[in-house]
């Protein structure tokens, strides 16, 4: 599947700007969550580029934590609110491939990126030049081995853990990432990972969740943070440029 403006459409429609889609609480609080990982990692003079735009959970908690924020969104239906929303941001439409940054970035955020283009190493290829010689890569990606596609793996429900199901095919997924599958894309692309982290101890799909209660997804995020990274449902991984 190539990645395409229609695509981008498609799933935004589908998902980030459909509001009757009913796991979507458990997925804005898990990134509620990671947004107290990312906002340790700016600083308040820190230039930053955000890779998307979503449910704009990010954008929101994290825009005013740096000099100067940049988003880069390749659907148009969603370049609109955030300008709307986000007056401080500078809003940018274009797809991830095509855009070049007038200055350099210290820090760059490709939250839930990589799973869903084309050519993940030759993304960050160029993710790489968008980048001061001392600034960082922050990915997070869905996790392959995370207990939730180990237990659908022993119940038969899916053939292997990097099986795609219907929600991952709902949101553009083309791939989920084992940590090391990952890090070995990054170092492909140039980069040195410098810190990793796991986002949600998650024991049931989405679809078993739904009757979960907001304080329990809370508490399984929060227990994640006590668990090795292996085992959670995403992965974060902070990287530089190799020297």
């Amino acid at each position: 599947m190539n990645t395409t403006t229609e695509e981008l459409e498609r799933i935004a429609a589908a998902y980030h700007l459909n509001e009757t889609v009913p796991d979507k609480f458990i997925e804005d609080i898990c990134q509620e969550h990671c947004c107290g990982w990312l906002k340790s990692l700016l600083a308040p003079t820190d230039r930053v580029i955000e890779l998307g735009y979503g449910e704009g959970i990010t954008t929101a908690r994290l825009s005013q934590c740096a000099a100067h924020y940049t988003v880069v969104e390749g659907a148009a239906s969603l370049v609109a609110p955030l300008r709307e929303r986000h007056p401080e941001v500078h809003a940018v439409h274009a797809m991830f491939e095509d855009y070049r940054p007038e200055q350099r970035c210290d820090k760059l955020l490709a939250l839930h990126v990589l799973e869903h283009v084309d050519d993940p190493v030759a993304l960050a290829r160029t993710l790489r030049e968008w980048l001061t010689p001392e600034g960082e890569l922050i990915v997070v990606v869905p996790n392959r081995d995370s207990l939730h596609r180990r237990l659908a793996v022993e119940m038969g429900l899916q053939p292997a853990l990097d099986t795609l199901s219907p929600r991952d095919h709902l949101v553009g997924h083309q791939r989920v990432y084992s940590l090391a599958g990952l890090e070995t894309d990054l170092r492909a692309a140039g980069f040195e990972p410098v810190e990793r982290r796991g986002f949600f101890l998650k024991t049931l799909p989405n679809g078993m969740m739904l009757k979960h209660s907001p304080e329990l997804v809370w508490a399984m995020n929060r227990l994640g943070d006590q668990l090795p990274v292996e085992m959670q449902a995403n992965l974060g991984v902070r990287a530089r440029i190799a020297r």
